[in-house]
């Protein structure tokens, strides 16, 4: 037999639940989702169970998304409604652990990406190790920044959200805790303690303190008034006009980042930089319906399926994207994507995170 994807288990007085793909980068399956939503549904009505707590198994990821490729192959051959119950499952455990009523602690080191930004970001502690290596890296597949990051990305600190969501660029652990994507850091060699601490029923905040160590240094310090002040334009157009004429000292750091908006898919960038507009004004409930519009309508479109089969498929970092500028795409274009469905909106069931 196969080892589980997920494992989820009583230790103490964690539920613990670690990501076992580790050959995969702990990529999120369906099957795992459910396995977590049906353990957080468990241990929720559990008095022995005060406390949740999430990693990955092996060194090199924490999770690296949904397995995207699975998703590509699903709508390559017209199997939509698969796709939608994949977005729709792992929605809903995305505001599950938001409005989770225990203490939710994501132990994330490695690389963080996509859905595994969702099954930790939104936990009550996010504790990041040395190796961090965060990104959402969805414009550059013709997809946008789901996963709660219409809710979570609006409300970092600066514009740094918005940097986040139209770069898809990594940042590190120092960055991660600039930016306020992590609340702790520990370092790696510490997490197994820390992990330990919580099982054996110490209280999180102190066994958080007891385990952490000053925040690295963030890479980024040096460029956020850039980053704070390109990133507010109004529009893709103005963000890339205002990075491309950048004071001199700003302007290697500046032309790259243009360079790097520039690679990504047109449509995607209008849509993340809307959603990062609006996003600040939405509750949980509403950026996640708004997220399951717009994945339903680019499950039926052409960048989602270009992106990534340049990207994991033919691996020639080509992709032919429609329309090819970002001049070509107006706000109006949007629109549709944000749109309420006409059937089939994303629900959930009266009660507090339950779903």
């Amino acid at each position: 037999m196969s080892p589980p994807e997920a494992i989820c288990e009583k230790a103490g007085r964690c539920g613990v639940i670690t990501l076992n793909r580790p050959h995969a980068l702990n990529a999120l399956t369906l099957n795992m989702v459910r396995a977590i939503a049906d353990a957080l549904d468990r241990w929720e009505d559990d008095p022995a169970v005060d406390r949740v707590l999430i990693k990955g198994a092996g060194e090199r990821a924490f999770c690296a998304g949904a397995d995207i490729k699975q998703l590509y192959e699903l709508g390559r051959a017209g199997r939509h409604a698969e796709q939608l119950t994949f977005w729709r499952e792992e929605y809903v455990l995305n505001r599950r652990i938001k409005l989770y009523p225990k203490p939710y602690i994501a132990l994330v080191d490695g690389i963080v990406m996509g859905g595994g930004a969702g099954v930790s970001i939104h936990g009550s502690h996010v504790v990041a190790g040395d190796a961090l290596s965060f990104a959402m890296p969805e414009v550059g597949i013709g997809f946008f920044p789901d996963i709660g990051a219409t809710y979570f990305l609006p409300r970092l600190a600066g514009a740094s959200g918005a940097y986040l969501a139209l770069t898809g660029a990594r940042i590190g652990t120092g960055d991660a805790l600039a930016f306020g994507l992590a609340s702790a850091f520990a370092p790696s060699c510490r997490h197994p303690a820390l992990a330990q601490r919580l099982i054996d029923g110490e209280p999180c905040e102190a066994a958080i303190a007891a385990e952490s160590a000053p925040a690295p240094r963030a890479a980024l310090g040096d460029e956020r008034g850039v980053i704070d002040a390109c990133f507010s334009g109004a529009s893709v157009t103005a963000i890339l006009e205002r990075l491309e004429n950048a004071p001199a000292g700003a302007s290697d750091f500046a032309r790259a980042t243009a360079q790097l908006i520039r690679s990504r898919s047109p449509t995607s960038l209008a849509i993340a930089l809307r959603q990062m507009r609006i996003g600040a004004s939405l509750d949980i409930d509403e950026a996640m319906r708004t997220e399951f519009r717009i994945a339903s309508r680019i499950a039926m479109g052409a960048d989602f399926y270009e992106g990534v089969r340049a990207a994991l498929v033919d691996k020639d970092r080509r992709p032919a994207w429609i329309p090819p500028d970002v001049a070509a795409v107006t706000p109006s274009d949007t629109e549709d994507y944000f749109a309420p469905l006409e059937f089939g909106e994303l629900e959930f069931f009266a009660g507090v995170g339950r779903s």
